[in-house]
């Protein structure tokens, strides 16, 4: 793990160091909106819910937008970033591919990439992850992504915290329908 990697806490006159948040971003591939049926949103939230009850991360914020998704996460020791993210991403893609498949979408044509390793590509290549290093980091990013279903566009919600396939109540409200979300503040106990 690189020195970057790590976040040093103080809590209660304690010091403990803890391997960073990451802030996580993939985009779908030319931006369709793929993700705008619920199906393919629930098999975003159940590869989270699998990886959580694996021990291979922990979720503290999340919002699926119709083309994108964000994440505020932690890779468990034992695990690196970058297994978890290629695994998430290509469960995740195989699983909406299928979904296309079963249900002969006119999306399916859109991802056809024919490249040497695919046929068939759901994620643009390359995603965002950025390690947050402070508390004040990770509140401005968790506050981005809960604003992020009322804003520009999308418009998916009255307000914020009304937007299921969010973190937001489960901050706002104590909603706890995902299961596995954990609270940021634990890492400051």
């Amino acid at each position: 793990m690189s020195p970057t990697s790590l976040l040093l806490v103080y809590s209660l006159g304690i010091c403990k160091i803890i391997s960073c948040l990451q802030f996580f971003t993939t985009t779908v591939l030319k931006w369709i909106p793929v993700l705008h049926n619920d199906r393919y949103k629930q098999i975003i939230i159940d590869s989270l819910s699998f990886l959580t009850i694996n021990n291979r991360c922990k979720v503290y914020g999340l919002v699926i937008m119709p083309n994108h998704i964000h994440l505020i996460w932690q890779i468990n020791e034992n695990h690196k970033r970058e297994d978890v993210q290629r695994d998430f991403l290509k469960y995740t893609s195989q699983q909406i591919r299928f979904g296309l498949q079963d249900t002969n979408s006119d999306l399916l044509p859109q991802f056809e990439v024919n490249l040497k390793d695919r046929k068939y590509q759901i994620w643009q290549r390359n995603p965002l992850s950025i390690d947050l290093l402070s508390r004040k980091t990770i509140e401005q990013k968790l506050d981005y992504i809960h604003a992020n279903p009322v804003k520009g566009k999308w418009m998916l919600a009255d307000d914020f915290v009304q937007y299921h396939y969010s973190s937001a109540a489960f901050y706002e409200e104590d909603n706890s329908e995902f299961k596995f979300l954990k609270h940021y503040m634990e890492l400051f106990e």
